[in-house]
């Protein structure tokens, strides 16, 4: 009777680590590409925060700066008057007698209209203005209506990508803006476009959880319908399509509604 000759505990132990040892490896490489491309995410994101945040930095510099300027220069305004009106106490004294006088009062006058004309342009750029966006009116920073038209300049070219993350960080940025309703509106859009129908959907409803009677409520409830059919929900597009025609009934939203409603019952 022959004898079957098993190997030891230490001799599996071998094997299994230099299996162990061939399957690392050959799957060396792509962890390391893995690993390798994280690092370089990282990184990136690590520069693009560096680069905002030095960008941010840099503009609030510009802007004291600017603001320092529009002080002297309302000095220099106020300079300029208290000239001008001494100017024309000396005119009253000589008038006829001295044109060299009426010259130099038009030239002033003409230095004043530049500066006023210099001032009230760089106020416009630093201060607060009113806006008005989807027949809505408010106050807003200028830096808000760059932003804010930079990110639907994006949209209107098709980058829907893009425009999300533009729309994203401009509600990010500026949480009590009035250009938010609209704002959410558009990032819902672009999400759309991009097939992110459950993002879309949540932005939709933050619209109108935040201003219901908002000129784009009614488009806000549709999309959301869209979004529901485009993510094989039926009945719950049902649903939202009845509640627009009940909330918005006027509204061409409305109407659209009730020929989608036709198509799904």
């Amino acid at each position: 009777m022959s004898t079957i000759h098993l190997p030891g505990l230490a001799g599996l132990r071998r094997g299994t680590a230099a299996l162990a040892a061939a399957l690392l490896l050959g799957a060396s490489p792509m962890a390391s590409a893995a690993l390798f491309e994280d690092d370089e995410a990282r990184r990136a994101i690590l520069e693009l925060r560096q680069r905002s945040e030095a960008q941010r930095v840099a503009a609030e510099r510009v802007a004291e700066e600017q603001r320092q300027e529009i002080t002297q220069l309302r000095r220099s305004l106020l300079e300029l008057q208290t000239q001008i009106e001494s100017l024309r106490g000396e005119i009253a004294r000589l008038y006829g007698q001295n044109e060299q006088v009426l010259r130099d009062v038009a030239d002033v006058q003409r230095r004043q209209k530049d500066i006023v004309q210099g001032v009230e342009e760089r106020l416009r750029k630093v201060e607060p203005a009113k806006v008005s966006v989807d027949g809505r009116e408010f106050i807003a920073d200028p830096t808000e209506s760059r932003d804010f038209e930079a990110a639907l300049a994006i949209f209107r070219k098709g980058e829907f990508a893009a425009a999300q993350a533009a729309f994203a960080d401009f509600i990010k940025r500026f949480p009590q803006s009035g250009f938010r309703p609209t704002a959410l509106f558009w990032l819902g859009n672009a999400q759309y476009a991009n097939r992110d129908y459950r993002g879309a959907i949540t932005n939709f409803r933050a619209l109108l959880a935040a201003s219901p009677d908002h000129p784009r409520a009614p488009e806000a409830v549709l999309s959301i319908a869209n979004c529901q059919i485009e993510l094989k929900d039926n009945a719950g597009a049902r649903r939202t399509l009845d509640e627009l025609v009940r909330a918005y009934p006027q509204s061409e939203a409305a109407v659209a509604a009730k020929e989608r409603l036709v198509r799904l019952r």
